[in-house]
């Protein structure tokens, strides 16, 4: 078996300082390390339990069904409010889906569909037997 002592999501966005704008900005993701030269300067931001490097370039957006994110939060409808309050895509409304977790779909800059999801106190995962 791997010994994986960390991870992380590398992205290569269109327009390196847009989605830098929105991770840190938007959705308030907090920095881990910056590096390289400030002009090209990649980021790795903290994202729970791994990490999300948003570094380079790439001339096309990922494709949106291939890859995706999944972000819990605590609170849907807080995230939500704030979310609209400041101008991120909405792609779905928030709402208990019938495996009983609350999602919310929005989209980054590239269009990269970002699942924003509560686990309510009732649901399966919160649990260990």
């Amino acid at each position: 078996m791997l010994n994986v002592l960390s991870s992380r999501v590398l992205l290569r966005p269109t327009d390196l300082e847009r989605s830098r704008a929105f991770y840190r900005d938007v959705l308030g993701l907090a920095i881990y390390r910056e590096f390289g030269p400030y002009e090209q300067r990649g980021t790795v931001f903290f994202l729970g339990g791994g990490f999300l490097e948003l570094s380079g370039g790439c001339e096309r957006p990922p494709d949106p069904e291939a890859v995706q994110l999944w972000l819990q939060v605590p609170d849907a409808a807080a995230a939500h409010a704030e979310l609209a309050e400041r101008g991120v895509t909405i792609l779905r409304e928030p709402r208990r889906e019938p495996w009983g977790l609350v999602e919310i779909w929005i989209a980054d800059p590239d269009g990269l569909r970002i699942c924003v999801v509560e686990v309510p106190e009732d649901h399966p995962l919160r649990y260990r037997p």
